[in-house]
């Protein structure tokens, strides 16, 4: 049986040590900063986004990888015969499943791309679990069909407390932004496959208290990640708090991707977990 290879974009929320333990391949997607072009993860830090970000005259725009990019990446991985399957941001994000769609049909092998519906740690989530069971050598078609019991059982919640980013970004129906906006609240978004909704609007003590609460009453939680913009204090604690009703649960508290950070904005900061 060949062996699968599990490619993705760098939207997505991993630990270097699991990129390294189970050969993921990880595509950059690229950041346009005042007509300056960089690439993620290669050429800016997260840190240094920010900063570069807060100094703007415009908001940054972000980029997919090339259609080249993926060609050349698929073929590395298919060189020694083996299949390659690629986990991509939600096409509701972002176009980047569709440009490694193309580059697919360009190449005289088979790659397989799917839509993780997702990103950042939820799409993290599919991407580990394939490569794992890719490792354990299942078959391409027992990971796809996981993939997609997954995204019935994820979750993921975020809290947005400046508008300014996701408004001119265009993530939110302009209605929403403008209420949001002469309101002076927070919004509350959840995503489902594929689908970004605004869950509801008020305060960030009570949407931490409904998470916990979430949490707690979630059986089989095993894994749940934490990604943020710039709040490492405040995450770890809501960390701990989450430890107290789930003392099994394995957390990642991580700052989140500059192609997350563009549209999220300062304050932002999402949960994200799925049952077994």
């Amino acid at each position: 049986m060949p062996n699968i290879k599990v490619i993705t974009d760098s939207s997505v929320q991993l630990s270097p040590e699991e990129i390294e333990k189970y050969g993921i391949t990880v595509v950059p997607l690229s950041i346009t900063i005042d007509d300056k072009t960089y690439v993620d993860g290669e050429d800016i830090t997260r840190k240094d986004f920010i900063q570069k970000m807060d100094n703007a005259k415009e908001l940054p725009k972000t980029s997919q990888p090339a259609i080249g990019r993926f060609v050349d990446e698929f073929k590395k991985l298919a060189a020694d015969g083996s299949q390659v399957l690629g986990i991509f941001m939600a096409k509701c994000l972002s176009g980047t499943v569709d440009a490694a769609r193309q580059a697919s049909e360009l190449v005289d092998f088979d790659v397989t791309i799917f839509d993780s519906g997702y990103t950042d740690r939820a799409m993290g989530f599919e991407v580990l679990e394939a490569a794992k069971m890719a490792q354990a050598d299942k078959n391409l078609d027992e990971i796809i069909a996981r993939l997609k019991q997954m995204q019935e059982q994820m979750h993921l919640e975020m809290m947005v407390p400046d508008l300014t980013n996701i408004i001119k970004g265009g993530r939110l129906g302009a209605l929403a932004g403008r209420v949001a906006t002469l309101l002076n609240i927070r919004l509350f978004l959840e995503m489902t496959t594929n689908v970004l909704n605004i869950k509801a609007k008020g305060r960030g003590k009570k949407f931490n208290q409904d998470l916990i609460e979430q949490v707690k009453n979630t059986p089989n939680i095993k894994h749940l990640g934490i990604s943020y913009v710039d709040t490492p204090d405040d995450m770890e604690d809501l960390a701990n708090e989450l430890k107290k009703v789930n003392p099994n649960m394995d957390i990642l508290v991580q700052e989140t991707s500059p192609i997350i950070i563009t549209h999220a904005g300062h304050g932002a900061y999402a949960v994200m977990f799925y049952s077994e």
